[in-house]
């Protein structure tokens, strides 16, 4: 192993997160709740994980936003989201679905089911939201 790799994972530390013991965060959404899984910590900021659950139907859509972050990483738990992107494209994903979004991308969450649950990474742990204008 690399003198580099040996330095890197020294910075990073073991993140257990347990279903019997959730840690919900604020978050982006009312209409969710956020549960954190410890890799912002574990990872010194590098990474976030949670788990991202409906708390109420989605009475409206997000509107069009891009998160400043490198990526973001959506595997669907459970239920459905329609989401929309530049150029039109309309997206339907089921529970077993992923989506990566590099950061920057303009999008918009049109709905979800009531069930909706999903597990969303992003690279780096802070991934801030921009509202901007619909693409052209």
């Amino acid at each position: 192993m690399s003198d580099a790799t040996t330095l890197e994972r020294t910075k990073m530390k073991l993140a257990i997160a347990t279903a019997k013991d959730p840690h919900y965060v604020e978050g982006r959404r009312s209409f969710f709740k956020y549960r954190d899984l410890g890799v912002t910590e574990g990872t010194g900021g590098r990474m976030r994980a949670q788990i991202t659950s409906a708390t109420a139907p989605m009475d409206r859509e997000t509107g069009w936003h891009y998160h400043t972050c490198e990526m973001q990483f959506v595997y669907l738990l459970r239920g459905w989201a329609d989401l929309e992107f530049e150029g039109g494209r309309k997206v339907h994903l089921t529970a077993g679905d992923s989506l990566m979004i590099p950061g920057g991308a303009p999008h918009q969450e049109l709905r979800t089911s009531d069930d909706f649950e999903i597990l969303e990474v992003s690279v780096p742990a802070e991934m801030g939201t921009v509202p901007c204008d619909p693409p052209a």
